[in-house]
Formats: structure tokens, sequence, C-alpha cells
């Protein structure tokens, strides 16, 4: 067995350029568990599935490995509900599956892999027996331009229910793999390869670098009988009928909302709501983490002391476990700027408002700059600026490009912004979780950047300058020292 991070350092100090490929595979290997149940799901609830199509599907998911003919036989039965929609329906359905829910089981290490490969100018790639409606959108979302995958036959731009040329399933895949690298310069003894299924066997022996992730039984007697080398990723899943990530949930809940009452509290006692927000937030870090098993590990933490006030920025994967980041980098003296939505939202909005929070609407430009204005006056009175710089939270760990309101509001306000980046909150909590899962979030806080002399001129550059920070950090995660500063209390 090997480890990620010895893994990506093996990656970044080997050879580079595109004639080395990386291949991933898709279910079970990108994501946890696999994406045909996201649609599977989509027909049961719209009552198109019946119960022997669903006694088949149950049947093969148990029996052995499954013959490239009895795959495509299997495929096509679960096609059938489609034919007659247009691709670009299908698509669409593929997107929301996305969003609704296979986002959620991205294997993180497995992104950080991609990027990677990718920095190190490799030929990336998706090899699925998946189609294009259920692998789309995670490629587009790690920016990987090659996918193969089982294609959809149309006749007339409507989908005819069938498969259209070979499935990419066992040997399927491997002679795709082949062509690929024959069509685009890649030598195979030197590329890489990464899967998780019995099926899988002829990929990872058709490369120089075979990766078993999490293999199933045969793959995992296989690869100990090659000495292949294992990587073992965590689940992204709890058990159905696990009580104890809606109990970390609560928790989490009831410490923001105990944590504002007594700061509303002692904010109407003496008549000083900014220390009522100060006690609120300091409760909440101190709380919040150990109650809901979840910790947060700081790198630079001394740099969001040394200058204050600031706009601090922070990458946007997680609303709540964003807040416990700032809350646990910040501590204190501190307000934010939301978008409007939250505003909206049942006792969280109006928690917000009264912390005093600028409140965005995104749709409109002119109310945007607008609402900024007494952000602007809240910096120069000595309160720093918490903002997530993407405007919106991320599906993934992809950094969004990054909105220009949060650097004219440092410049307007003479304060330097502090860029705090976040590698993993979506793995804690990804945008649409319902219930939180314990582990280490792991942050960087990055030394303050000047804003003396920027003009309006200079706003897109240090846009484009800060998000490249972003990205750099998380992919080369530097090291975290075994001393550093303590902000003073």
């Amino acid at each position: 067995m090997t480890s990620t991070e010895a893994l990506l350092e093996q990656i970044r100090s080997g050879p580079s350029g595109p004639h080395i490929a990386a291949v991933f595979d898709f279910d079970g290997t990108l994501i946890d568990g696999y994406s045909a149940a996201a649609l599977y799901s989509h027909r049961f609830r719209n009552f198109d599935i019946g119960p022997g199509e669903m006694v088949r599907l149950v049947r093969a998911s148990r029996g052995p490995t499954l013959t490239e003919e009895r795959f495509v036989a299997l495929v096509e039965e679960g096609l059938r509900s489609l034919t007659g929609r247009t691709e670009e329906d299908v698509l669409e359905l593929g997107e929301r599956l996305f969003t609704q829910g296979i986002a959620g089981t991205l294997f993180h290490p497995a992104w950080r892999l991609v990027k990677a490969h990718q920095r190190q100018g490799h030929t990336v790639a998706i090899a699925t027996s998946a189609t294009q409606l259920q692998v789309a959108p995670l490629a587009r979302e790690l920016g990987v331009e090659h996918v193969l995958c089982t294609r959809l036959a149309t006749e007339g731009g409507l989908l005819t229910g069938k498969v259209d040329g070979r499935s990419l399933w066992g040997p399927g895949k491997i002679a795709a793999v082949r062509a690929f690298a024959a069509e685009h310069g890649v030598e195979l003894a030197a590329s890489h390869a990464y899967a998780n299924g019995d099926e899988d066997v002829p990929l990872l022996d058709g490369v120089g670098h075979p990766h078993p992730v999490n293999p199933q039984p045969e793959l995992a007697v296989e690869a100990a009988q090659r000495g292949w080398p294992v990587l073992r990723f965590a689940s992204t899943k709890s058990g159905r009928f696990d009580p104890v990530p809606a109990l970390r949930t609560a928790a989490l809940f009831g410490t923001l909302f105990a944590s504002a009452g007594a700061g509303i509290a002692l904010g109407a006692l003496n008549g000083d709501r900014r220390q009522g927000v100060d006690l609120a937030t300091s409760m909440f870090s101190a709380l919040a983490g150990p109650l809901a098993d979840i910790d947060v590990e700081v790198i630079g933490e001394e740099h969001a002391w040394s200058h204050r006030p600031a706009v601090f920025f922070i990458n946007h994967q997680s609303t709540l476990i964003d807040f416990l980041v700032a809350t646990r980098v910040i501590r204190s003296g501190f307000t934010a700027v939301a978008k409007q939505e939250v505003k909206r939202m049942p006792v969280v909005g109006q928690l917000f408002d009264l912390a005093g929070v600028a409140f965005l609407d995104r749709s409109n430009r002119a109310r945007a700059v607008e609402a900024l204005k007494p952000a602007v006056e809240t910096l120069r009175a000595g309160t720093s600026v918490v903002i997530a710089p993407e405007g919106t939270r991320s599906l993934t760990p992809r950094v969004g490009e990054f909105k220009k309101g949060g650097f004219h509001l440092a410049s307007q306000a003479g304060v330097p912004i502090v860029p705090i980046v976040v590698r993993n909150a979506g793995e804690i909590m990804w945008r649409n979780a319902r219930t939180a899962r314990a582990g280490t979030v792991e942050v960087v806080v990055h030394p303050p950047i000047s804003t003396d002399g920027w003009t309006s001129a200079d706003i897109a550059e240090q846009s484009r300058s800060v998000r490249e920070l972003y990205l750099d950090t998380l992919d080369h995660w530097p090291v975290p020292s075994s001393t550093g500063a303590q902000p003073e209390n």
C-alpha cells in the first residue's frame, strides 16, 4: 500500500510532458460508489423502473465479474427509458444528478492526483464504462479534456436506447486506451492508470505505473500477486442508519445558536453589539469543533493577527464549515459579506444581520456596490471583514473565478487582504450535504497583501494573481512547521 502524499511527491518529482498519460477510471476511483445509482434513484422516484429490472441489477452486482456482452445488455436495459430524448436533454439530466448527489461522492485525494498530473503536463484522461451523462460534469470540474466512455447511440438527433460502438468494460476499456495512446503519442509504458474494479485488471496491466484504488476482491488478489501498490481512499459516505453524523451536525447548529444567544444577551446587557458578536464567534470557535469531532489545522496562523483590520478571503465550499474556519482563525473583531440569499435563511439570516453582515444582491451590480459601502466604513472603524471571493460555494475543490468586490473593498478602505486557503471543507460537509463528517479541515493563512497604491486598473490583475496563489497552495500544500506564533489574548 502507498499513501496519496507519497504518490503525489513521486509524480511531482518524476518526468513531465504529454507523452505520459494518467488514465482514471470513474466509478469507485474518482467517486465513491457508482454514478448509475443516482440515475436509477431518479428513475425510481419517477416510477420509471420495474421490479424485474431491479432484480437483475441486484443479481449482477452480487454475481461474478460481468462479461463485456452482459454489461452492454444491462446498460441498454437501463437506457431504454431514455429512448426518444435528445442528447442535450440527457446531458442536462446528468448535470442535475451531479449537483444533487454525485459531486458529494468525489474522492478528494483523487482530485489532488489529477491536478498533480496536470501540473506535470501529463495527458490526463478519464476512461470509464459509464456514459457521458454520468461522467461529463465531473470531467468539466476537473478540467479533463479527454473522456473515453460508453457512448449513447442517436438517430435523427434522438437517443435509440442502444450503445454506440463498443462499451468501455474490461477489454473494451484497454482497447480504447490503446487507441487513444496511439492517436495522441502517449507512451503507455511510462504512463499511469487508476482503477478499482475486478474488470480493470487489463487496464492496469497495460501501463507502466498501475494504481489500484480501493480494489475489489479479484483486483486486490491480482495486485498482491503482481506487487502493485494499493491506494486507499476513505469513504465519503456514512451508514444509512448511523445516527452519529446527524448528532454531529446537530452539535454544530446547536453551538451556533447557543453562541449567538449568549452574544445577543451580552450585547443587550452592555449595550455593545460588537462585544456580543465577539463573544459569539469566540464561543463557537472554541466549542463547535470539539463537540462535532472536527479539528481545524492551521499553517501560518500568525498572519491572521499581524495586520488588523483586514479583508480576509476564504475559498468557499461549505457555509457552516467555512464559518467554523473563519471563527477558529480570526476569532474576534470581524464581520462578513454574504449573498442576499443568506439573509432569507431561517435563524441564520437573522443572526448574521445582527452581526452586521453586509448582504450583496449579485444579480444587481449597482445594489451590490451600494451594499459594500457600509463594509468600507466598518473596516475604517477597525472591524475586519470576511468574504468569499468566488461569490458562491463550489461543488468540488475547484477554485472558481474571483469576483472583484473584495479587492475594491480592501482598496477603498486602505486595508490589506489576508488569503485563507481551505483545502478540504467539502470533504467534511460538501455544498448540498445535510450532515457533517468527522475529520480535520486543513488551512493555510498567507501573509497580508498590501493594497497601498492600488487603482481600479490594478484590480483585474490582482484578482488573477491572488487566485493563482490559491491554486498553487492547493497544488503544493506546505508542510506544517513544528512551531508557530500564537495570537495574543
